[in-house]
């Protein structure tokens, strides 16, 4: 009889059981949230083999410093910053085209604008990109919309690009790096379960942080618009004569 009694309050509330099925998917996906990770880091590691007959596969086109600046006193000082602006650019033919938009039925091909690297906010203010204070002098800071993120980006351009001119040479292809069949398969699964809407939604809240939801963002909004600006209609000086008063 004691055993019967006991067995209502054994039973598990339909919250307690949804909370113990949404902790259980919730661990599941960080599981594959780590083994993803996992793969990753082993398909970097794979090393490189080098190919037996060497290969050209179209061509490259990137920066160098000027003959003239090379032979200067700071020579290896420009090349250096080089070193950490440097942009490749690639194509199948020498002339870098791409299609523009039609101009009365014809088709129109033009060069492919190549400029050097700007260094975002992010970068240089991290310790491990490294920047002299000298080189630092050489960059200016700009601000620019970013039509992605909606806000405005700061970056770092070099102000003086005229030292640097472009040179086009074969891209050989000299290395390989093998395949695992395997391995690419279960990446692939993982990348696709981990790609779903859903999904995605449950790693940024739980793994990278709290989510940004629209309503946040509304609640915001609708805020500071109910600020009434009107009403502090107070000067300095007045603010200032009221606190002497008291």
């Amino acid at each position: 009889m004691e055993n019967n009694n006991l067995l209502p309050f054994r039973l598990r509330s339909v919250r307690s059981r949804k909370r113990t099925i949404k902790k259980d998917v919730i661990k599941q996906i960080r599981k594959k949230y780590r083994r993803n990770e996992e793969l990753k880091q082993i398909k970097r590691n794979i090393p490189w083999i080098p190919l037996e007959n060497p290969y050209q596969r179209g061509f490259v086109r990137f920066f160098v410093v000027w003959e003239d600046v090379m032979r200067s006193k700071d020579g290896e000082f420009f090349n250096e910053i080089l070193t950490k602006i440097n942009t490749y650019m690639y194509s199948e033919s020498r002339q870098f085209l791409k299609k523009k938009k039609r101009k009365l039925g014809r088709r129109m091909y033009v060069e492919k604008e190549q400029k050097l690297k700007r260094i975002s906010f992010t970068s240089w203010t991290d310790p491990k990109f490294v920047l002299t204070a000298r080189e630092r002098q050489y960059f200016l800071r700009e601000e620019e919309y970013c039509p992605i993120r909606k806000r405005e980006e700061t970056y770092y351009k070099f102000i003086e690009p005229w030292r640097f001119i472009l040179r086009i040479r074969s891209n050989m292809i000299t290395h390989y790096k093998p395949v695992d069949f395997e391995l690419e398969k279960e990446n692939a699964e993982l990348e696709a379960y981990l790609g779903q809407h859903k999904v995605k939604g449950i790693i940024h809240k739980t793994i990278y942080g709290k989510s940004y939801t629209w309503k946040t963002k509304r609640e915001d909004n609708d805020l500071i618009k109910s600020m009434k600006y009107a009403t502090c209609t107070m000067s300095a000086t007045e603010i200032a004569e009221s606190l002497q008063d008291e």
